[in-house]
């Protein structure tokens, strides 16, 4: 039986829309209208954190128990009107010397990709075309450690920062992990960033040996919290703020308080557990976008 399909506008642009009541979180029976919906509710917060940055996606289209990929290329169909940004492409698994890269500049583009069923959207540090605005430190937990821990080690995190003047926003990943997002100057190559970010990692590390690892060596990591400088190489990309996760619910790549994050240090509940899609509406709703300090810009790395 053919797809029901229904065309619809969104700013102009005409868009069909298929499937809507296909199941893409067998746990939770949510549906990809509704996570177009989530899209669409979210956009005003979400679009900010994608424009002029090029689009990875994860696509599940048949929902999160259903196998999954990877798409950087813009996909045959792309609409004509949807941006794309022809990038290079060093050390491409599949052989290519450039990328057509879809950037997220707008609503329409975006409730085109949640049809795709891509859930997932990451991001590079950099604009196209720019050094990294912003420096992303990962932190991913090795059981029995978890988001307790990882709370503990960003607000060490944050202090060692800020004695560098630099400010750090923290969200969760959505899935077991958190960040810290913090906004530099964007006049220095990722590589400095990088660099920055495994020195500060490696002062830590040293300073909190018992929970805090700064290897990548897996054997290393149980019991502590990873943290990942790395993720600022100019070739990697991180999980949007806003963006859906695959997992059993849609959990949400989620912006917390700092406040939020000391009671997770200290094991009560809100900051250690997955927000979903619901959820994090109401959160924006009550607090508007708590990384919009991110849009602003911010300080040079000191230099080693």
């Amino acid at each position: 039986m053919p797809a029901e399909r229904f065309r619809v506008d969104v700013e102009g642009r005409a868009l069909e829309l298929s499937n809507l009541d296909k199941v893409l979180y067998p746990d939770a029976g949510f549906t990809k209208g509704e996570v177009i919906d989530y899209y669409t509710r979210i956009a005003p917060v979400l679009l900010p954190h994608l424009t002029d940055r090029a689009l990875t996606r994860i696509r599940f289209p048949n929902g999160v128990t259903g196998g999954s990929f990877f798409e950087k290329n813009a996909p045959a169909a792309t609409p004509g009107w949807v941006r794309t940004e022809t990038l290079p492409a060093p050390g491409s698994s599949k052989g290519r010397e450039t990328i057509d890269y879809v950037v997220a500049d707008d609503l329409p583009t975006l409730v085109w990709l949640a049809n795709l069923a891509a859930l997932e959207l990451h991001t590079p540090q950099w604009k196209i075309g720019e050094h990294p605005d912003m420096m992303v430190v990962d932190l991913d937990p090795g059981p029995p450690a978890a988001l307790r821990q990882c709370c503990q080690v960003a607000l060490l995190m944050r202090d060692r920062l800020a004695d560098d003047g630099i400010s750090a926003y923290p969200k969760t990943s959505g899935k077991k992990g958190m960040q810290l997002c913090c906004p530099v100057a964007g006049t220095q190559s990722s590589d400095l960033v990088s660099d920055y970010a495994k020195r500060v990692a490696q002062e830590l590390e040293r300073a909190h040996p018992k929970l805090i690892v700064s290897k990548m060596a897996k054997n290393l990591r149980p019991g502590k919290v990873f943290i990942d400088w790395s993720q600022n190489n100019a070739a990697k990309t991180t999980v949007s703020p806003y963006s859906l996760r695959a997992q059993s619910v849609p959990s949400v790549s989620t912006p917390l308080t700092w406040d939020e994050v000391e009671a997770g240090a200290a094991g009560k509940r809100p900051a250690t557990k997955p927000y979903t899609a619901g959820e994090v509406l109401k959160r924006v709703e009550k607090q508007g976008d708590l990384l919009a300090p991110l849009l602003d810009g911010g300080p040079e790395l000191p230099a080693p």
